[in-house]
């Protein structure tokens, strides 16, 4: 497995225990790499009580962009403690774009990573 497959995978295990921390029923991941570009589907429910941790997902996933940080510290996603905003902002780091759609108790990212 090369060093931004690892990546992938951290990106998608880290997403997914932040939505079981949001006690999601339904997690959906789909990974399609074309060239050098990966989109990373998910599409995931929620409780709504925990509506409010997902109402700055939009700043987590497309804040700055730091590619030194995110070479020195991918390998701590998942490290934490699932739910925690600093992860969000590492996998913020390792992708290069978010498209986010929020529903009251569903959400459907689609991430764009260059490779």
């Amino acid at each position: 497995m090369t060093h931004e497959e690892k990546k992938t995978a951290k990106i998608v295990e880290e997403l997914t225990m932040f939505f079981f921390a949001l006690e999601a029923s339904y997690i959906d991941t789909r990974i399609e790499r074309k060239d050098r570009k990966v989109t990373i589907c998910l599409e995931a429910d929620f409780h709504p009580s925990f509506a409010d941790k997902l109402s700055h997902l939009d700043h987590y996933l497309n804040g700055q962009k730091n590619d030194g940080m995110s070479d020195i510290y991918w390998e701590l996603a998942g490290s934490g403690d699932p739910g925690e905003s600093s992860q969000l902002l590492l996998v913020g780091m390792m992708i290069d774009h978010a498209d986010i759609a929020l529903e009251a108790d569903r959400v459907r990212l689609t991430m764009y990573r260059e490779v």
